[in-house]
């Protein structure tokens, strides 16, 4: 098994592709301690085990991991790729249950046209390109001319990322979207 290791935005994050499908079309798994993958995720679970681990993400065909601030790169990433390695030939499933959906969303009824435009904008030009850095952005609520948005794995305590809502997310939105005046981003 070949795992392949990219670089994200983030310098204390990873992007490993194990060539196969983690999550495939499930959505996404976002674990920011080792309890909450407990029971839920083996290969998270695996991943926090190789300990200096402060966050696993899962996405479709790729797994992020933020390192924890004084670990090292080139010590961490063999004990990672090897963890997923033997999670792969273990045959256990990556996730039990549902992945993360669209739960907890904040808005007005009214407004269920302008938020299937915001949804549609984000699954088709944005989401894609954040996957590509090994992330994800999900929507949480549009209220007043607000649209919270959560920013996940790679992104998720990115330098650049406020910058990405600011400068890209809330631009593209407003221009396609006129009831859209800012993008404010929701924290875990």
């Amino acid at each position: 098994m070949f795992i392949e290791t990219e670089a994200t935005p983030n310098p204390a994050t990873l992007k490993f592709l194990p060539g196969r499908d983690v999550l495939g079309g499930r959505g996404t798994a976002d674990f920011t301690a080792a309890d909450q993958a407990a029971g839920r995720s083996h290969l998270a679970e695996r991943v926090f085990q190789v300990g200096e681990v402060a966050r696993v993400f899962l996405g479709s065909d790729f797994v992020t991991v933020t390192k924890a601030d004084d670990a090292d790169w080139a010590l961490l990433r063999p004990r990672v790729l090897g963890a997923i390695m033997e999670h792969y030939l273990s045959g256990m499933p990556v996730l039990e249950g549902a992945a993360e959906g669209e739960h907890g969303e904040d808005f007005d009824a009214a407004d269920q046209e302008v938020v299937a435009q915001i949804k549609e904008l984000l699954d088709t030009r944005v989401r894609p390109a954040v996957a590509g850095d090994g992330g994800d952005i999900t929507f949480h609520g549009f209220r007043d001319g607000i649209v919270k948005l959560r920013m996940q794995g790679a992104c998720s305590g990115c330098p650049s990322s406020r910058a990405t809502l600011k400068h890209g997310v809330e631009n593209m939105l407003r221009h396609y979207v006129p009831e859209v005046v800012a993008v404010e981003q929701v924290e875990a």
